[in-house]
């Protein structure tokens, strides 16, 4: 099986275990069953923009080619960091799309990745961004109004919490379980002044505080590694071992793990034994 990479589509199934599928071109492989299986995966040397399908030579801001990421909203820096938002100023690179994505509903969260994290996300991808990042609890805590109050709202419990994963320690095993509850209930208040103040500003009903139950997340791992190596189709295009599972978008092999979307829009073919 051949193809160009996608992210990986993930679901919980009725026991809150991650089933995944990976994209290859029009092709759609169930990954779970390969788990315990000797895979290879060989990058052809070819990379196609995951929105032209250009040709490109190297791939930018997550499987585009040069122009298209200088030139699509998706790609801006605003993306990033939410609270620079700039279209306002007349200067979206696309406002349409700037109004159809970032002024939608979006969720202020923690989760237990490497430990507690405070994210955002649109209110459509829960709990794929949990599952994306290798959280293993997840819990809305807040509902706000576009994009960029996400943003700024995270900015303020990025100052007491972590607002990024430390993949590292998120591949080598699952973190402790925590009462996401208990410190949304200790966070909140602490920044309950400048929610205040952006309700002034975006609307008396900008930001909703939510009451929602603890997402637990389990992933369909035989065995952590105890070292972390990562393979990277740009030194070496062949990625072979026994899959031992999987977390995040990350595949962990007895030789070594692999983030498939960083290497999004390289063409890959992928084969298995039977197990």
């Amino acid at each position: 099986m051949s193809g160009n990479i996608r992210k990986m589509r993930s679901a919980l199934d009725s026991q809150g275990q991650v089933q995944y599928q990976l994209p290859l071109s029009d092709h759609l492989i169930e990954m779970n069953p390969l788990i315990g299986r000797q895979v290879t995966l060989t990058h052809t040397g070819h990379i196609y923009c995951s929105h032209c399908s250009k040709k490109t030579k190297k791939s930018y801001s997550q499987g585009h080619c040069f122009v298209c990421m200088k030139k699509l909203a998706s790609c801006d820096m605003c993306i990033m960091k939410p609270e620079t938002c700039h279209f306002e100023q007349g200067t979206c690179r696309e406002p349409q799309w700037g109004e159809d994505n970032c002024f939608v509903p979006h969720y202020v969260y923690l989760s237990n990745t490497s430990g507690l994290k405070v994210g955002i996300t649109r209110h459509t991808q829960l709990p794929t961004r949990w599952i994306d990042q290798g959280a293993t609890q997840g819990l809305a805590i807040l509902k706000v109004s576009s994009r960029q109050l996400s943003g700024l709202v995270e900015v303020e419990l990025a100052k007491m919490i972590a607002d990024k994963t430390n993949w590292r320690t998120m591949l080598k095993g699952n973190a402790q379980p925590l009462d996401l509850a208990a410190h949304a209930k200790a966070l909140l208040p602490q920044i309950e002044t400048r929610m205040h103040e952006l309700s002034m500003q975006h609307g008396e009903y900008a930001i909703e505080q939510l009451d929602e139950e603890i997402v637990a997340i389990d992933y369909p791992v035989n065995a952590f590694p105890s070292k972390i190596a990562s393979h990277n189709f740009d030194k070496d295009p062949v990625v072979s071992g026994t899959l031992m599972g999987i977390k995040g978008q990350y595949l962990i092999f007895d030789t070594g793990v692999i983030n498939l979307r960083k290497f999004t829009s390289y063409e890959i073919s992928l084969s298995a034994d039977e197990g």
